[in-house]
């Protein structure tokens, strides 16, 4: 008797053991794709955040994107095959059953519809005035300034330099319906700057932005220059 329990006893500790290790693995590769799972979570909302930057720098600069197009169909792609034409009477007959069909069609469109008063043609046959396009013109709006021309502009309106923050607050009191953000201002005058549409000085540790020389200069020209001087 007891020979018959030994094999039995050591088959059961070895059940016994390869299900704690497959526990433990399959614990072990739990937490591993779970700490994968929270990295691509967070780097997923990185390239979101970096995202919508961009996409906001790239409205301050002005850059138009092109509108997403259709995708051009390949050049190999199958034609259907042509249908097969289905046997019918002969050509004889077709023609006979064309003729018998249409003539009494025929006959019946020459005839007027009776009882039609002549008013009623008179008034079938005038042609509907069209309205005038007046208003479509008048209704239509001209598009906004991008964030690129109004701080230029700001730029030429001042007289003295101005630091970015100081331009997005004045901006967005004239502009509420914008939304602009300093970060966005700051980033869009140093495209300006790269452009050579703005200049860039120091003042310890502050930084100010004004207009080109040439810019400032014809704003003050425009302002100085009285009412009635082309006359």
């Amino acid at each position: 008797m007891p020979e018959t329990k030994n094999p039995a006893t050591e088959l059961a500790s070895q059940y016994i053991a390869q299900v704690t290790g497959d526990l433990e693995a399959n614990l072990k590769e739990q937490e591993r794709i779970g700490t994968e799972i929270t990295t691509l979570q967070e780097q997923l909302a990185a390239l979101q955040h970096d995202h919508d930057v961009l996409k906001s720098m790239q409205q301050a600069l002005g850059i138009a994107t092109p509108p997403n197009g259709s995708a051009a169909e390949p050049e190999s792609a199958v034609l259907p095959s042509p249908r097969r034409k289905k046997a019918g009477p002969a050509a004889g007959e077709k023609q006979k059953a064309r003729k018998s069909t249409a003539t009494p069609a025929k006959k019946a469109a020459k005839k007027p519809a009776a009882g039609k008063p002549a008013a009623a043609k008179t008034a079938a046959k005038k042609p509907a005035t069209q309205k005038p396009a007046a208003k479509t013109t008048d209704s239509a709006k001209a598009p906004e300034p991008t964030l690129v021309e109004l701080i230029r502009r700001h730029l030429a309106e001042q007289k003295e330099p101005r630091s970015a923050a100081e331009i997005s607050t004045a901006l967005g009191e004239a502009h509420p319906h914008r939304g602009i953000a300093a970060k966005v201002v700051r980033v869009t005058l140093e495209g300006l700057v790269a452009k050579s549409q703005a200049e860039r000085s120091k003042q310890g540790r502050s930084v100010f932005y004004t207009a080109p020389a040439s810019q400032s200069a014809a704003a003050s020209e425009t302002e100085a220059q009285p009412e009635g001087a082309d006359n």
